[in-house]
């Protein structure tokens, strides 16, 4: 968050469409009709009832999360991103199961063997050729989103949190440096 992936994603997009290459960009959760509506489950912000009694959104517990989030790219998968592959597009997918287990198993504290049955089963072991990872200390990463005026409830968590997230990710890059190219997110813009 606020390291410049979606930027980055829209520009990857451009350069192969210009090629012609056949390309399709997706987004988790969502991208789907049911990654829609779980992608609004998730970034619904916790309100206050405006009377006693009243029903409030209540925070999702971190399991909860973790099964929205693979039943979201369940749906991915086997409605646009396989069929993609089958047809000889080119898949660039805004987050997949690293990020579930930098958030939910680095950042969450949840039971990272667990993640990666969960991902194996939503994916059917579904692996991406390459993996870019947009690397940035999260103060300097909190800082940039803290000049937006929407931020999800994922960048509202503390410091600490994000700090176990980006160790998440670096971790998981470490294990798998064929797969993953990672890249300093504080290099100027261009």
């Amino acid at each position: 968050d606020g390291s410049g992936k979606t930027t980055q994603v829209r520009k990857l997009f451009s350069a192969l469409q210009k090629r012609q290459h056949p390309v399709r960009v997706v987004h988790e959760p969502g991208s789907t009709a049911l990654g829609q509506s779980i992608r609004r489950l998730l970034s619904a912000r916790k309100r206050t009832p405006a009377r006693p009694g009243a029903n409030a959104l209540a925070p999702i517990v971190p399991e909860a999360e973790l099964l929205l989030f693979q039943a979201s790219r369940a749906q991915l998968v086997g409605e646009v991103i396989r069929p993609c592959l089958h047809n000889g597009i080119t898949v660039i997918c805004d987050r997949y199961i690293y990020s579930t287990v930098a958030y939910q198993g680095y950042g969450r504290k949840l039971d990272v063997k667990l993640i990666d049955r969960l991902n194996e089963a939503a994916t059917g072991g579904l692996l991406p050729d390459l993996v870019v990872y947009l690397d940035m200390p999260p103060e300097a990463a909190l800082k940039r989103k803290a000049e937006s005026t929407d931020m999800s409830r994922f960048e509202r968590e503390t410091l600490a949190f994000h700090q176990r997230v980006r160790q998440g990710y670096l971790h998981q890059a470490a294990a798998d440096p064929a797969r993953w190219f990672v890249v300093n997110a504080l290099l100027p813009r261009s």
